[in-house]
């Protein structure tokens, strides 16, 4: 796009407004839980937290409260999530819900206690090898946030950990991404993807503790290096619509609109600590929502292009491969990981000034933006 191309259009749709709007549309569809609903509560409590908005935040709380008697739980990888995750972390850690402290303790504890890898990485329950980058969403915001309301600063050491020895573990040098996971394929082998919205949860949890330590941390200049480091990696492979491809490097991958989400709001977190300076930033970030929102979010705020639930998807000899990752089923409207982020990028809007955005005019007619990716794993 040029800059041209980036003039807000009075026609469009104020980002925070827009944000609301999206959440209004998935709750309408279902009940708000799972671990991808938990995050689209706390990108609705940010948004109104960012705004200044007294009247969502009460929405957000309670909502929170029917947290966790009052809702049909799914099954959990982790059991924080019964109480409403990092949104209910977060809204006790901006001063409200005291009366629910000693909760937000209880499951606090329990994810310190959960299994681990010899390095320390959480696992998936008690089997060692099987690691993934997802839940580095999971954890490490969760902590950070009980950590600082409950003055415990062994919870904000380990949102650091999990954060960073995720990212270290899972990082492919040459290329400067994440893979997926490790342990899925077979015994410490990593998936070969560079999964857009596996990304995403990474840049995520970097940027949650880029956001939110103190600058004195003793932690942070760890924290910050692997956050710019994953900035100038993502940066390089933003594609013309202002979206990033399900997989990352192969220009043949279909845009993908939830990895595109949560690195948009990476970047309006990079340039709101000055981490991530200049006009190429600042150009990806607005370029980034007005593809994203103009090619992915319909007239009645329903959601195109995000990638379906997998963790290391194929079968046989294709599981874990790039093949696997861009041929899996194809997604559909309103695909339900895809809400949060949406509402996360909403956020990073006024960091540069973006006061409008142009939504489609109909609702996409074919499932991809451009056709299926062949595949041939070429990267």
């Amino acid at each position: 796009m040029t800059e041209a191309d980036l003039t807000d259009d009075p026609t469009g749709e104020d980002p925070l407004t827009l944000g609301v709007a999206l959440y209004d549309h998935y709750e309408q569809g279902d009940e708000v839980k799972a671990y991808f609903g938990l995050l689209a509560i706390y990108a609705l409590a940010r948004l109104a937290t960012d705004a200044g908005d007294e009247a969502t935040l009460d929405r957000v709380e309670r909502i929170l409260r029917r947290f966790p008697d009052e809702v049909e739980h799914p099954r959990y990888n982790f059991p924080s999530y019964r109480i409403g995750g990092i949104a209910q972390s977060f809204m006790i850690a901006q001063g409200r819900m005291a009366d629910r402290r000693p909760m937000l303790r209880e499951y606090a504890d329990e994810m310190m206690r959960a299994p681990r890898d010899p390095a320390g990485i959480v696992t998936m329950g008690a089997h060692g090898d099987l690691i993934w980058i997802d839940a580095a969403m999971a954890t490490t915001p969760f902590l950070l946030y009980a950590g600082q309301v409950l003055g415990e600063r062994r919870y904000i050491e380990e949102a650091v950990n999990q954060a960073v020895l995720m990212y270290d573990e899972l990082l492919d040098r040459e290329v400067g991404l994440l893979h997926q996971c490790r342990g899925f394929v077979g015994p410490g082998l990593r998936s070969e993807d560079h999964w857009s919205r596996g990304n995403g949860w990474g840049y995520f949890a970097l940027a949650e503790l880029v956001r939110e330590l103190a600058a004195d941390d003793p932690r942070r200049p760890e924290v910050e290096e692997r956050f710019v480091a994953l900035s100038h990696a993502l940066l390089a492979h933003q594609g013309p619509r202002g979206l990033w491809r399900q997989e990352i490097p192969l220009e043949s991958a279909w845009d993908e609109s939830s990895g595109t989400g949560l690195i948009l709001y990476g970047f309006g977190v990079g340039i709101r600590s000055g981490l991530l300076a200049g006009d190429r930033w600042a150009h990806a970030l607005r370029t980034g929502l007005h593809g994203l929102v103009s090619h992915c979010v319909n007239p009645d705020h329903s959601i195109e292009n995000s990638c379906p639930g997998n963790l290391c998807p194929g079968e046989g000899a294709a599981k874990g491969t790039v093949d696997a990752y861009v041929t899996i089923p194809v997604p559909h409207r309103d695909e339900p990981h895809g809400c949060a982020p949406l509402i996360l990028a909403m956020t990073a809007a006024e960091t540069v000034g973006v006061t409008a955005l142009e939504l489609r005019r109909a609702p996409q007619e074919s499932t991809y933006l451009g056709g299926l990716a062949s595949g041939g794993g070429a990267r």
